[in-house]
């Protein structure tokens, strides 16, 4: 089992930067694919970046050039950095994780992701 704890939502002004960090519980967590996905209000859930066991990434075009995903594996956190932030970016941002075997892939489905978390506000507003 996983379980995962966001934190670092907030409201910002356009063009300002936040990092989320998503806590991770269990021991696998260096063996599990990890990403984050958003939601914004009447909308359908999207994803956003991905990180493998491997350290290689991906990113939606959307925010490709402006956010990163990087994880520390000794302290079971995955980070995404978001710089340079739209008003388009406000939405409730989630962490999820791959079950350990398949921890390699970069998966962009929510449905490849068996563990998720709370979800943190992140709003973009003047």
């Amino acid at each position: 089992q996983e379980q995962l704890v966001e934190s670092g939502g907030d409201s910002v002004q356009p063009g300002g930067s936040l990092r989320l960090s998503c806590a991770a519980s269990g021991p696998a967590f260096s063996s599990r694919g990890m990403a984050w996905f958003r939601q914004a209000s009447g909308q359908e859930r999207e994803f956003v970046a991905v990180i493998t066991r491997t350290e290689a990434t991906y990113y939606a075009d959307s925010v490709k050039g402006r956010f990163t995903i990087s994880r520390d594996n000794a302290k079971n956190t995955v980070y995404l950095q978001m710089n340079s932030l739209k008003p388009e970016d406000t939405a409730v941002y989630y962490c999820a994780a791959t079950r350990t075997y398949v921890g390699s892939y970069l998966y962009t489905g929510g449905t490849s992701y068996n563990y998720w978390g709370q979800g943190t506000q992140v709003t973009v507003s003047s």
